[in-house]
């Protein structure tokens, strides 16, 4: 999906974290311990499931109990063959023997154990989008095929939302003004796949649709949470009870917890980024550029938000010393591209980072067009003596160039209105002078200053403004 937008940057944990939480997940380490309880005397059916009658002492092996045991040793068992834990010896006999992917668990790296986890992670992905087995055995046809019409079910629809709802997740949890570490309700969740954007009231027949959802959705993460991609707070029995029955004791219709909690675990960033790479999305980790140039980062962190962008700048700091990087990234802020005011707004939030062994670095671009008005400001903040005042030409370029970075960086947000509508009252003869500023962007910003600003009478001065400086510009 060349075309795809690019996600938010998700932060990781080191593969040491993340291969220790997968061996601890409680799926992957039951399919592990019958993998090493196999022997000789093992066996499975033609489709390589456990024989039936060896569940029970399989289930006993693994400490289960409960009517649903023998369920869960055969699920732990489906996994164990699907990662190659186990691998099937004589299909006819039905023998088994230790596969490949135990001696990756026990000797691997972290890189082996999480490549098997997301195996397992893929092995319970298509199991939950199959409908439970009841549904199964009552579409079955005269022939014993399954008789999908009857089910409702369209096996790629139903894997392909839940897809969708993995997504959703994924980047509810790894946007700046998501939930974080914290849950997402349930209901948010299903509403964010099922009611369409441009609705601002969901309509009674849309709002069943959610219901249902979350019906489904309830199910699903009840499963993918013993394989460590989710925690998960199940949906109230009390909900799904008959309407008819009274309930035993009170309930309250406005606790939203009722309704299902779901956390993506750090494993689970891990699990849902890799499947998004590997759908085509360009999903960055933080931490990725920090072995890269100055050039990567600056604009590798163009579109992230300012957390994010500080993380991965204090990493990529962290493995330079401070002179050389204040000049690596003064250097790559250079440029009169589209990019350039937004690589230059990145690398003064950069330098905010680095302490004062940096100094030189921005003395030495004092008289630089593109960067002394930065390099006067930096000094400044830090009480550095002989510091030149700006030129009025250097002042008027440098608020080009600043708005036009927060154009690129937020749009027309609230703080960048906030900063049009002061540089307005502040300079008298601000339209007068800045349309004569030799800066690529001088009329786009002008444009966007005649579109932003409250007040008709300014706005139409940037406006008039905007057209001299694109007449100046041969545009």
């Amino acid at each position: 999906m060349s075309d795809s937008p690019t996600l938010p940057p998700v932060r990781l944990a080191s593969d040491a974290e993340l291969a220790r939480d997968a061996l601890s997940a409680p799926l992957l380490s039951r399919a592990a311990r019958l993998a090493r309880w196999a022997g000789p005397g093992t066996r499975v059916d033609a489709g390589g499931q456990l024989a039936e009658e060896q569940l029970p002492t399989a289930a006993e092996a693994l400490g289960l109990t409960g009517e649903d045991a023998a369920a869960r040793a055969g699920e732990a068992w489906r996994v164990a063959v699907d990662t190659g834990l186990v691998e099937i010896v004589d299909e006819e006999e039905g023998t088994v023997a230790a596969g490949a992917g135990l001696a990756l668990l026990t000797g691997g790296s972290p890189q082996d154990v999480l490549g098997v986890w997301q195996g397992a992670l893929e092995a319970v992905l298509a199991d939950a989008s199959v409908p439970d087995l009841d549904d199964l055995v009552d579409a079955l046809d005269e022939g014993g095929r399954v008789d999908f019409s009857a089910l409702d079910w369209d096996p790629e629809s139903e894997a392909e939302f839940l897809d969708g709802v993995l997504a959703n997740l994924y980047l509810l949890t790894v946007s700046e003004d998501g939930p974080g570490d914290g849950p997402v309700p349930l209901p948010a969740l299903a509403a964010s796949v099922i009611v369409p954007d441009d609705m601002a009231e969901p309509t009674n027949d849309v709002l069943q649709q959610v219901s249902d959802a979350m019906m489904r959705l309830d199910d699903q993460f009840r499963m993918l949470e013993p394989v460590g991609l989710v925690e998960y707070r199940p949906v109230d029995e009390a909900l799904m009870a008959d309407a008819d029955e009274e309930p035993g004791t009170p309930v309250d219709d406005t606790d939203v917890t009722r309704y299902g909690l779901v956390r993506l675990t750090p494993l689970g960033r891990y699990g849902l980024r890799a499947r998004l790479l590997e759908a085509g999305f360009d999903a960055p980790a933080v931490g990725e550029l920090a072995d890269k140039g100055a050039d990567a980062l600056l604009d590798g962190t163009a579109g992230f938000g300012p957390r994010a962008a500080q993380a991965e700048t204090e990493q990529w700091l962290a493995r330079r010393e401070p002179l050389a990087a204040a000049r690596e990234l003064l250097a790559a802020a250079r440029g009169a591209d589209a990019g350039a005011p937004l690589r230059r707004l990145r690398c003064q939030q950069a330098l905010s980072l680095v302490g004062a062994e940096a100094e030189p670095a921005l003395r030495d671009v004092l008289d630089d067009a593109e960067l002394g008005g930065l390099a006067r400001v930096w000094l400044s903040e830090r009480g550095a003596a002989d510091v030149p005042p700006p030129s009025e030409a250097m002042v008027f370029w440098l608020t080009i160039d600043t708005v036009a970075a927060q154009l690129a960086a937020e749009g027309n947000s609230a703080e960048l209105r906030a900063l049009v509508e002061g540089l307005a009252e502040q300079h008298g003869g601000f339209f007068s002078a800045v349309w004569r500023v030799d800066h690529p962007a001088t009329a786009d910003v002008l444009e966007a200053m005649g579109r932003i600003h409250p007040d008709k009478k300014i706005a139409k001065e940037a406006r008039k403004a905007a057209f001299k400086a694109r007449s100046q510009q041969g545009g």
